[in-house]
């Protein structure tokens, strides 16, 4: 693949030989052929058509991880836009996504998704995938094909959302040319070929294992594992059935595979064909990088992504190149600068909000002018993360100019949170952080003011019912007031300190 080289989604796979196997399904022990990967995207976009897709429109997706998933992703941006969602979600958290993004229809699994159906109510067309005897997938009592207008490598191809501490969360579009050229850039970054096995342990609404697991190994003729959920039990088993020579993952993920090793036992098997192990979507302590490298027997690069960049800017590098604990690397075709407030740039050494610029990133998010003139200037693109860059070009975070919480690589949006415990009638003020967590690096706490009687666990069976349980705050905490600087503002960061001191 041309470096830089912007095409479509449809495109990246059209090289590979048809009957080369594209994806492989462990729990169903299926092997999908390029050919009838295209023969499948290229029929469900037709149906998306028959519905009345057009190019631009959004078809919302709320499927778990497998072939119905992948299927879809690529047969929606073929024929309109993808917008795939966290199955996870809340009716209500459905009902805003669906909303924000004007969706047309929503995609689910024959089974459950009940809270995605009662949020698209008679709004949103819902679609329900069938998967036919012979494994393909398509839409329960469809419509029929029709021919869909081809898209171009500057249609969008996939819209996601990225949270911002101050507001709702933000659409990001990105183009074919996007996601084509991001997925390029990881497959160069890892010198991925045709014989190059991924085992796929992020979910495939998420950018992370949407661009790095799936589209980069597709797009060099490459295997992709897909199991219907990360499980640790089993990881190691499905990764030696099936040749894996690569997986990328959160650490909370590495974490929880090196809770299993035994101290000792060597290399499992299941690592022995692993060429590298890679970790992006959260910072990935030195500790536990030279404990999976002593673990699983492979280097383990780190690499840094988010949304508006289509995932990838920058990685360590394949060995004999230094990798260097603690940093995320060197750009990967991808051009990373320090810039101060005031938008100069500085020098090697020298700490400030850490911008990008490349083909990879987007042209802005969607309908929202302010976000993109704090996120843009002189045409870099603002991460909010703070670092500084070597004398080598390798990139150090050293924390977060945005408030975002993190935890096991989900961004996770305060304000959000916030909204959802001041709608509670007991509750005058409210304020959610991030704590250090063992486990998942931050972990979702709240502090409140109330005006009525109420027990934290009102408040957080509150939460359960409005939030994923991810995003769900694991303790509230009851206050007389909640601490302001000089100016009435509430610093989230100076909260989070003050209550990550407090005894769980």
């Amino acid at each position: 693949m041309a470096a830089h080289r912007p095409m479509t989604l449809l495109d990246l796979l059209e090289p590979v030989r048809a009957e080369r196997t594209a994806v492989i399904l462990p729990e169903q022990n299926r092997r999908v052929t390029y050919g009838a990967l295209r023969s499948q995207v290229q029929a469900l976009a037709e149906t998306f058509a028959a519905v009345g897709i057009r190019r631009g429109d959004r078809i919302a997706i709320a499927l778990p991880n497998g072939l119905p998933m992948i299927v879809s992703f690529l047969a929606a941006s073929a024929a309109g836009s993808a917008a795939p969602l966290n199955p996870a979600y809340k009716e209500d958290e459905f009902r805003f996504y669906l909303e924000d993004t004007n969706a047309r229809v929503l995609v689910v699994p024959a089974d459950g998704a009940e809270a995605a159906r009662r949020a698209a109510g008679d709004r949103v067309r819902v679609l329900t995938i069938a998967v036919a005897a012979s494994g393909d997938v398509t839409i329960a009592d469809g419509p029929g094909r029709k021919a869909f207008v081809a898209p171009s490598a500057d249609d969008v191809a996939l819209v996601l959302h990225t949270s911002g501490s101050t507001g709702r969360p933000k659409r990001v579009p990105l183009a074919h040319a996007n996601l084509s050229i991001s997925a390029g850039n990881v497959a160069r970054s890892y010198a991925l070929g045709p014989d190059d096995v991924s085992l796929c342990a992020m979910p495939l609404f998420h950018v992370h294992g949407l661009v790095a697991s799936t589209l980069a190994t597709l797009s060099t003729g490459g295997v992709v594992v897909v199991p219907e959920r990360f499980n640790p039990l089993s990881f190691w088993r499905v990764a030696h059935e099936h040749g894996a020579t690569w997986y990328s993952a959160v650490p909370t993920l590495h974490q929880l595979l090196l809770a299993r090793a035994a101290a000792g036992a060597g290399r499992p098997s299941g690592a022995e064909r692993l060429r590298f192990i890679r970790s992006c979507s959260a910072p990935l302590a030195p500790q536990v990088m030279h404990q999976l490298e002593a673990a699983f027997g492979a280097p383990v690069l780190e690499a840094y992504g988010m949304t508006e960049a289509a995932h990838q800017m920058a990685s360590n590098p394949l060995p004999p190149a230094q990798r260097k604990p603690g940093s995320v690397g060197r750009g990967t075709e991808v051009r990373i600068g320090i810039m101060d407030a005031s938008g100069r740039h500085l020098a090697p050494g020298e700490r400030g909000e850490v911008v990008i610029q490349g083909p990879n990133v987007t042209a802005g998010y969607e309908n929202n002018p302010e976000a993109n003139a704090a996120a843009f200037t002189n045409g870099w693109f603002r991460t909010g993360d703070q670092g500084f860059l070597d004398a080598d070009g390798y990139l150090t975070l050293v924390g977060r100019l945005k408030e975002l919480i993190n935890r096991g690589g989900e961004k996770i949006s305060p304000r959000e949170i916030d909204e959802v415990l001041l709608a509670h009638p007991s509750v005058a003020e409210a304020v959610a952080f991030g704590v250090p967590h063992p486990t998942w690096g931050e972990e979702v706490e709240a502090v409140v003011v109330v005006r009525a009687a109420v027990t934290e666990a009102d408040l957080l069976a509150f939460c359960r019912e409005r939030l994923a349980d991810y995003k769900r705050p694991k303790r509230i905490h009851i206050a007389e007031a909640i601490p302001r600087t000089a100016t009435g503002k509430i610093q989230r960061g100076a909260v989070s300190r003050l209550y990550s001191q407090q005894p769980s």
